[in-house]
């Protein structure tokens, strides 16, 4: 929903520790304050909340999407909260000329996803393209953002400054109301996003606000759910991306993982410790097995300490492939069968259909037939 951000489609994208700027420091503020109110109220009554999330089918899903949203979802449906996750076809072609092997990408973040924990009896995983009426929303949500809006974005300013086209599309400025339809066919009232992708959700918002004004009351204002996700960077020392070929793949395998490690960025004092500001790649590595092994990067580096490079690699390792070795093993065993894997989208798709065929109904019936 990162999407565009590291390949999310509904803006579940990484929060780093640097502090706010340019003026965004309150809206931060009250973020993480109803985030805080929100994590409360799922644990009291998670029946309340449907959360909108995806990725965009670009490339293998790996740890920074699996630290950074994936796990998130999974502690979301776990404790009783409906969730639809969006493989966002569609929107490859937001920031790219062409959907390059479509199929064989998307039926691989189903398998991830499996694998993961994400259950397809308690959440819903469908795609863009199974599913017209959410994208035929987009008409009548245009009608109610002006173009110096979009244009405005911040979000959207950046992500067509790294677009690969030689030419942005239209598909890339009106991408906010894309999303918005994204979450509001199936009434999500809940989306996981990190700092940066809050002014993407507040197009959703004021699509929500505006056609409940003009039209009668249809759609939730979605709150955002902010991510404390921590940012990992990828072996070169650059963020970890499907796109530079610097990530660890869900899928990879144990001596991959190694090779990847084995390679990755890092610095030239033997010394290590947990500074991520000064130290970036040598600090991701330590924060990379922190997370795998539940531990503070700070007391980690510091019983590495000496070690070096060498050491912390190793530890790295070895934490990873112990991390991931279980999950392997359930993406081997789905891949297996992937009559099932594909069973699995086209439930998801026809509940998707449902939904967003009723939603309609419900926009048009308030718009006096006008769709």
């Amino acid at each position: 929903m990162n999407p565009v951000n590291a390949g999310t489609a509904t803006a579940e994208a990484s929060v780093t520790d640097a502090p706010a700027v340019d003026g965004h420091a309150a809206a931060d503020d009250t973020a993480l304050r109803r985030t805080a109110e929100l994590e409360k109220l799922i644990r009291q009554a998670p029946e309340r909340f449907r959360v909108m999330t995806g990725d965009r089918p670009t490339g293998p899903l790996h740890l920074g999407h699996y630290f950074g949203t994936l796990h998130n979802r999974v502690r979301l449906q776990d404790l009783g909260v409906d969730v639809f996750v969006i493989i966002a076809d569609y929107q490859v072609l937001t920031d790219r000329d062409i959907a390059d092997r479509l199929t064989e990408h998307m039926e691989a973040m189903v398998l991830d996803y499996l694998a993961i924990g994400i259950d397809p009896e308690r959440s819903t995983i469908f795609n863009h393209s199974a599913v017209p009426a959410l994208n035929q929303l987009m008409l009548p949500f245009l009608s109610l953002v002006s173009v110096a809006e979009l244009s405005r974005n911040p979000t959207v300013k950046d992500e067509i400054a790294h677009s690969r086209q030689s030419a942005v599309s239209g598909l890339m400025f009106t991408y906010p109301v894309h999303q918005a339809a994204d979450i509001l066919f199936c009434k999500g009232n809940l989306v996981p996003v990190g700092r940066d992708q809050l002014p993407h959700l507040e197009v959703t918002r004021t699509v929500a606000r505006r056609f409940n004004e003009r039209y009668g009351q249809v759609f939730p204002e979605p709150d955002a759910l902010l991510s404390a996700a921590p940012l990992l960077l990828g072996a070169d020392g650059t963020k970890m991306s499907k796109s530079r070929g610097n990530s660890i793949a869900l899928g990879a395998t144990a001596d991959e993982t190694a090779r990847l490690i084995k390679g990755a960025k890092t610095d030239a004092d033997r010394h290590i410790t947990y500074e991520p500001e000064i130290r970036p790649g040598v600090s991701s590595l330590v924060l990379l097995a922190a997370l795998c092994l539940g531990r503070d990067p700070r007391a980690l580096a510091e019983e590495i300490g000496g070690g070096g490079a060498a050491a912390l690699k190793r530890t790295v390792t070895d934490a990873v492939n112990s991390t991931m070795a279980p999950i392997r093993a359930r993406r081997a065993e789905y891949a297996r069968d992937m009559g099932y894997v594909r069973s699995v989208l086209r439930a998801g798709n026809a509940r998707a259909n449902e939904i967003a065929g009723a939603t309609l109904d419900e926009v048009r019936g308030a718009m006096g037939g006008v769709l």
